[in-house]
């Protein structure tokens, strides 16, 4: 879960028509978590696959500027990047993904106040942060729904090709509700359908333990640490594992921090994983591809 304060949104609530502040919010419903809807073909837009052997760089502390690194793709704050950034990136032959947090609450972000405090939860160990009650996208007239929906416009309307979704791993962890793995199952699939009717593809952002389930509605994954938690492969699992989407023709992108590219790199490649080490905030100033 990675997180970056803003720099220029001055804006964008009133372009994006993030203005909810109106709306009336049932609490999550007391009966059994609906199935997962089926998954969505994505139409209408880019609809960008990359290969499984993508280069790519995570930029988050801050907007990326020319000359960039010499890579295929890089993920950058959907809020901070303008349209311009975006464009600039393509110009330049790069793919460009569209960074949200779909999980957690971000005090700093223009739609801050649309989110009812009914789905405020803990704080989820990052400044200003607190992870949302997914359970609330479940109701017919959702109005956490409609905050992603609307960051998925933003994304569109600024030339995106790609999403990631930050965060969607709430129910492992202690976020003050009882949320289920069939809560966080519809919860990811509901987004990432909505994603593919934006013409956009997203990225599964770990909750490894769920791939197996989620793997026909996304078209990549990214992770953190799999090789420093050994959790990348169903060998290592014994149930799921990154090593699946590869399977299946999609590609992995994984992210370490503490580890040295001689201790994971190897396995990487081998798993035919898009492997890189960058510092934890994410600023540039450390970036080793293993490939």
């Amino acid at each position: 879960m990675r997180y970056t304060r803003n720099l220029r949104w001055s804006a964008i609530v009133a372009s994006f028509g993030l203005a909810l502040a109106g709306a009336v919010v049932l609490a999550p419903s007391a009966s059994a978590t609906p199935a997962p809807p089926a998954p969505v073909a994505c139409t209408g837009g880019p609809c960008w696959h990359p290969a499984l052997n993508t280069s790519w760089n995570w930029v988050l502390s801050s907007v990326p500027t020319a000359p960039y690194r010499n890579v295929q793709m890089y993920d950058v704050d959907g809020f901070n990047a303008s349209a311009a950034d975006v464009s600039s990136l393509h110009n330049a032959g790069i793919k460009a993904v569209c960074y949200i947090s779909a999980g957690s609450y971000e005090d700093w972000r223009p739609d801050a106040s649309q989110f009812p405090a009914s789905v405020l939860g803990k704080n989820n160990g990052w400044p200003g942060e607190k992870w949302l009650d997914i359970r609330e996208i479940q109701n017919e007239s959702s109005v956490l729904r409609s905050i992603m929906d609307a960051r998925l416009d933003m994304c569109r309307a600024k030339g995106f090709d790609m999403v990631e979704l930050d965060n969607v791993d709430g129910y492992t962890n202690k976020t003050g509700f009882p949320l289920t793995a069939a809560d966080q199952l519809y919860y990811n699939a509901t987004l990432a359908n909505d994603s593919h009717a934006r013409g956009l593809t997203v990225l599964q952002k770990n909750d490894n333990e769920q791939i197996p389930d989620l793997l026909p509605y996304f078209d990549g994954a990214m992770n953190e640490q799999c090789n420093q938690y050994k959790e990348c492969t169903t060998a290592q699992t014994g149930s799921y594992g990154l090593d699946q989407y590869v399977a299946a023709g999609k590609p992995v992108f994984q992210a370490e921090y503490k580890l040295s590219t001689s201790s994971f790199c190897a396995q990487d490649n081998a798993n035919n994983f898009n492997g890189v080490r960058f510092a934890l905030n994410l600023d540039d100033t450390v970036f080793e591809p293993c490939r």
